[in-house]
């Protein structure tokens, strides 16, 4: 047999027979051959994803750019007979494997908390009889009943019954939402109220929340720490090819032999390529994580820490994260000579909180927060809402004589009442219209005289909304302080929407995206850019917007609570799920938040572009390095004769003193910007080349004051080679103390972590300068003499540097 499949939109054109015709099913259900044909061709109620095989996904990172020039490095030293070098080389790539790939370990999460949603039970017709099966195995045609408090497991059509469903999780919608036949109900919806018979038209990745699922596979922001870091090693080994062309050209043409040759190679390749960037990028970004942890923040995707510094602009999503996703009440309205006490007091007595519905309990919960008296009333009876006379019914005992209350739309709850003037009708009617601006329901209170239940006085009106949290306006006007737009997205109405931006702050700029349908790309982004949020959006739409906003240039940040807000999450350089959130959020969020409220946003911004400054201190510090290193080994080989001042072992262990003990950055004390940060390498790169340059200086006069005043170089290289050695780890460790402060190198205190490994690598390597061990050693005036003349001479250069940071704005 063969089969179709329809959007389920599209079937709420059709009548029930037209949908029992399309499935090939009937109102008696499906038998067993139907389900197993079903399952073959529509396959499981369940959303797939591909999965890596985690062995291929851990040796792919000895695959790329950076890992196969310090595979060629290593491949040199040991034809070169120093595997020494070799085997350090091949530890580093190894140490920055294993810390990568265990923290990308989980990346698919949140389809995988996507199956585990969709695994839940459905009561279905099958060979005539009623049966519970799993949600797996529901297919195109089944039968199926929900009633209150189930979770819909597939998107069906309702045949007969009526229902109200909570779509918050779906559409962003706040309020429940009445179900009639005819009428379609999706796939994680929730039944808040009543009972229905539906017939499923589609399932697993069909359905709205599958489609949902799918945007979240597909969606994957571009990773800007990728590319800085493959811009930085783009640059400097863009200096290291340079100075071993020249190098090597000049030998090959005095006929040096290959080896050598080689041996400046590898020596050029293991200055120039950053060794440690992928893992202290990691390291950084981990105490970061560790640290917001601690203030209930948890960092789920660890390179969004470093991008949120970058972000200008944050995309909230109303619902859940503007406002509590709870359905209030805001005031009592009385009319007819009654009180707000009556009014409150009447429409409680017409409630039950038993019954799960929202507006009841909003209404009970506003009656014991105002402290209204219900206990001394007792309900006789109650009739929960009917979606056929759209209203609530009581019957109510009080000393002695009963009374009928009712509550409902007002446009329900008037016309039954006596006695109704023109002048209250127009007075009610102006009331309501002006909640209605403000975005908020309306809901009728009326009640009957003592024992005559027919004739009803009209009480008054309760206005519902979803309030703000308490926070969220101090949280907005806090993100503006930081240079950080916010941008409201939501699927209630424009009325809601705009009520809402208004009273937290965001704005009044409120638009739809079917109003910039119409406009050029470039338009539209404009739009998007300068509006203050967005009303009446999809799912699609919101995951739209923020790929529209970072394919324009902006960086993005978004929160949210619903599986609707997913795709978008797992989109944008840094989402957000607060604490409420579902599980699909909070596994496609790079950011979950584990307290109420979204106060914690703030803290985490400033933490990460507290994040950016440490690793810009890193990246300056290599870059200076890198320049320093090929420019004084450049300038070296042709002042000793046409050899190395810095021997391969020298270099292996001059990485390691300056990329692997200056992890202590990751804690390193830093004051955040007031603006968003932006990796500007091309600025960075400039104010590092003066720095570098007159560190190039600072080892020619060590090469020319060790030759000069202690002889080194004339009877072997060895002992010059210790000195440059000793001259460019001490210089290193020196230098992290002037770049890691954009003013001058006292207008802040290093972290106790920075002052404890520097320490320890100057002790460490004063006495390896002393004693050799695995290097030639020298004597300790000459070990003291290089490090007083690194320290006077690095220290100096803080005042050109503070000069190069102002001219080129790093800040």
């Amino acid at each position: 047999m063969d089969f179709k499949i329809n959007p389920s939109s599209e079937f709420k054109e059709i009548s029930i027979e037209q949908t029992y015709e399309f499935l090939s099913a009937s109102e008696k259900g499906l038998t067993d051959a139907d389900v197993k044909q079903r399952i073959t061709f529509f396959g499981p109620n369940a959303i797939t994803e591909k999965k890596k095989n985690p062995f291929v996904e851990f040796f792919s990172r000895y695959w790329g750019p950076m890992p196969w020039l310090l595979e060629l490095a290593m491949v040199l030293s040991i034809i070169l007979n120093h595997e020494l070098e070799g085997v350090i080389i091949f530890l580093l790539l190894t140490v920055n494997a294993i810390i990568g790939f265990m923290h990308s370990r989980g990346s698919q999460k949140a389809v995988e908390l996507l199956k585990q949603r969709l695994a839940i039970k459905a009561k279905v017709l099958r060979n005539g009889e009623w049966m519970t099966e799993d949600s797996s195995q529901v297919v195109p045609g089944d039968v199926m009943i929900i009633k209150m408090g189930d979770i819909v497991p597939a998107d069906a059509k309702i045949i007969s019954g009526d229902i109200a469903i909570d779509e918050s999780a779906l559409t962003g919608e706040s309020l429940p939402i009445d179900k009639q036949p005819l009428d379609i109900v999706y796939s994680g919806a929730i039944v808040r109220r009543g009972e229905a018979r539906g017939i499923v038209i589609n399932t697993g990745q069909n359905t709205y929340f599958g489609k949902t699922a799918e945007l979240v596979k597909i969606a994957k922001p571009k990773s800007h720490q990728e590319e800085i870091m493959m811009a930085i090693v783009k640059y400097m080994m863009y200096l290291g090819i340079a100075a071993s062309v020249i190098v090597g050209g000049y030998a090959f043409i005095h006929h040096e032999h290959f080896l050598v040759i080689m041996t400046f190679v590898v020596v050029f390749l293991m200055g120039a390529v950053p060794v440690a960037l992928p893992a202290v990028m990691t390291i950084v970004q981990a105490a970061t994580g560790v640290q917001l942890a601690k203030s209930n923040v948890l960092v789920t995707r660890l390179d969004s820490i470093e991008d949120a510094a970058s972000i200008s602009v944050l995309c909230l999503d109303k619902t859940g994260t503007i406002t509590e996703n709870k359905l209030s009440v805001t005031d009592s309205i009385p009319f007819s000579g009654y009180s707000k006490e009556d009014s409150t007091q009447l429409a409680a007595l017409a409630s039950r909180a038993e019954g799960m519905d929202l507006i009841d309990v909003a209404i009970i919960d506003y009656a014991k927060a105002s402290k209204v008296d219900t206990n001394s009333h007792q309900q006789v009876s109650y009739t929960p809402f009917n979606p056929a006379i759209r209203r609530t019914e009581a019957i109510t005992q009080y000393n002695g004589s009963q009374f009928k209350v009712v509550k409902g739309a007002s446009q329900v709850i008037l016309p039954m009442c006596a006695g109704v003037t023109d002048e209250l009708k127009a007075k009610v009617d102006e009331t309501i219209a002006d909640f209605s601006r403000k975005g908020y329901r309306t809901i009728a209170v009326a009640r009957s005289k003592d024992n005559d239940f027919d004739t009803l006085d009209f009480v008054g009106l309760l206005p519902l909304s979803d309030p703000p949290r308490a926070d969220s306006a101090k949280m907005i006007a806090e993100m503006k302080s930081l240079g950080v737009k916010p941008i409201m997205l939501t699927g209630d109405n424009m009325a809601i929407a705009q009520e809402v931006a208004k009273n937290v702050g965001i704005g009044e700029n409120i638009i739809r995206l079917a109003d910039i349908e119409k406009l050029s790309h470039e338009d539209q982004a404009k739009k998007v850019a300068s509006s203050d949020g967005f009303a009446e959006i999809y799912p699609e739409d919101k995951y739209r917007i923020v790929k529209l906003l970072q394919e324009n240039g902006y960086m993005v940040g978004m929160t949210g609570d619903g599986v609707n807000d997913a795709p978008a999450l797992k989109q944008a350089e840094m989402g957000i799920a607060v604490s409420n959130a579902t599980d699909v959020a909070k596994a496609s969020a790079s950011v979950v938040l584990l307290e109420p409220g979204v106060r914690v946003i703030v803290e985490a911004i400033e933490r990460s572009r507290e994040t950016y400054q440490r690793m810009l201190t890193w990246v300056i510090n290599k870059v200076t390095k890198v320049i320093q290193v090929v420019g004084l080994l450049t300038v070296g080989f042709f002042m000793v004769h046409h050899q190395m001042v810095l021997s391969m072992l020298g270099m292996a262990l001059l990485v390691f003193a300056n990329d692997f003990v200056t992890m202590s950055l990751a804690t390193d004390n830093v004051q955040h910007t007031a603006n968003p940060n932006a990796w500007e390498v091309l600025n960075i790169t400039y104010a590092s080349l003066l720095i570098g340059i007159l560190l190039v200086v600072e080892g020619v006069v060590a090469v020319i004051w060790g030759q000069r005043y202690f002889g080194l170089g004339y009877h072997g290289l060895k002992h010059l080679q210790t000195w440059i050695m000793l001259m460019l780890v001490f210089t290193s460790q020196f230098r992290v103390m002037i770049v890691r402060e954009r003013k001058f190198l006292w207008s802040s205190m290093p972290g106790t972590a920075l002052i404890l490994s520097t320490v320890g690598a100057l002790i460490g390597f004063v006495l390896l300068g002393i004693y050799g061990v695995i290097i030639t050693p020298i004597p300790a005036n000459e070990v003291f003499s290089i490090l007083l003349f690194s320290l006077i001479f690095t220290f100096a250069i803080d005042f050109p540097k503070y000069a190069a940071f102002r001219k080129f704005g790093v800040e």
